[in-house]
């Protein structure tokens, strides 16, 4: 039987390797579902820090997707229209580097996660989940009403923005950038995983009261994991932004946050590669299947009930045979 690590360099080759085929095969729908993936997966493995290791069940982690979104929406807008964002109380202007809009979505979807956790975490279980919908909800419906970006009808950007010594309109050089902060972050996760934060996470996860007794506080490790995996989802929602060229509220949608959270259930929650398969798996089935019925969900919903009853551990742990996450 393969291991989890010989698996999650398989899964690894296959970004590499499936992206570079439909690069020499002309195929650039390929590549761009594969960005696509690629970008879920960063989405889902920001909520796998908060879900798989801190036990946190956030129904409302669309809204740091979409403050990432709008951030990178809000910043092109204004250079391509040449507008400032701001004039007092000093000039704000808006821009098309990468990097500066990343550097805001992550600023600002952290900060916005410090303030939601701040008032989540006084919470627990079943309230804990309502809560974060409830402003995930907040957040769908102010930027429907807020007509200068567009309202409901939401807000297109002509060009995707620049990063140094690439051009980004290129599917597969973006999805290169898009693959490389992926393994970034993954790398970060898996030292994150084994580092002493990481295990006393985990800790706080199963049993708090023992965390508490060696003077640690179980609030504050899962507040920071929330704060982390917000502004990892946040950059997620720039580059998703930036692959479509459209930002709209349903990037803030309950819905969103949903589909989040199926892709680690279907890849392994508390698994490090256990976003990507989910992500990856969801759009496949999306593609493939969604071109034969409109009803494609169903299946979906199949496959989903199948795992939670019978491989709780994801596609990673029937494909291992192990059953326990983080």
């Amino acid at each position: 039987m393969i291991t989890e690590r010989h698996l999650n360099l398989l899964i690894l080759a296959g970004l590499i390797l499936v992206p570079l085929w439909a690069w020499a095969a002309d195929e650039p729908f390929t590549i761009t579902l594969a960005t696509r993936a690629v970008i879920f997966a960063l989405a889902a493995a920001g909520l796998n820090i908060a879900l798989g290791i801190g036990g946190l069940v956030s129904l409302g982690h669309a809204a740091f997707f979409g403050i990432g979104g709008y951030a990178m929406g809000i910043l092109a807008h204004h250079a391509q229209s040449y507008t400032a964002l701001s004039t007092w109380p000093f000039l704000i202007e808006g821009t098309k580097s990468m990097p500066v809009i990343w550097l805001v979505a992550i600023v600002t979807s952290a900060l916005a996660a410090l303030v939601i956790g701040l008032l989540s975490l006084r919470t627990a279980g079943v309230y804990f989940i309502m809560i974060t919908l409830a402003f995930g909800q907040m957040f769908y419906f102010f930027t429907i009403s807020w007509a200068a970006y567009g309202g409901e009808d939401g807000l297109s950007i002509y060009i995707r923005n620049d990063f140094p010594g690439l051009n980004t309109l290129d599917p597969i050089q973006f999805y290169g950038l898009c693959l490389a902060i992926l393994c970034a972050v993954l790398f970060a996760t898996a030292r994150l995983m084994r580092a002493p934060f990481g295990l006393a996470l985990n800790a706080a996860r199963q049993t708090p009261a023992r965390v508490e007794t060696v003077g640690l506080d179980p609030t504050r490790l899962k507040l920071a994991a929330f704060v982390i995996s917000g502004a990892i989802t946040g950059l997620a929602g720039a580059l998703f932004a930036d692959l479509n060229r459209f930002v709209s509220p349903t990037m803030f949608s309950w819905q969103m946050s949903g589909e989040l959270i199926v892709f680690i259930i279907i890849g392994g929650t508390g698994r490090l590669f256990g976003p990507v398969v989910g992500a990856a798996t969801f759009v496949m089935l999306e593609h493939w299947l969604g071109g034969l019925s409109e009803y494609w969900l169903i299946y979906l919903g199949g496959m989903l009930l199948a795992i939670v009853l019978f491989g709780r551990g994801g596609l990673i742990g029937l494909l291992t045979r192990r059953e326990g996450g983080a």
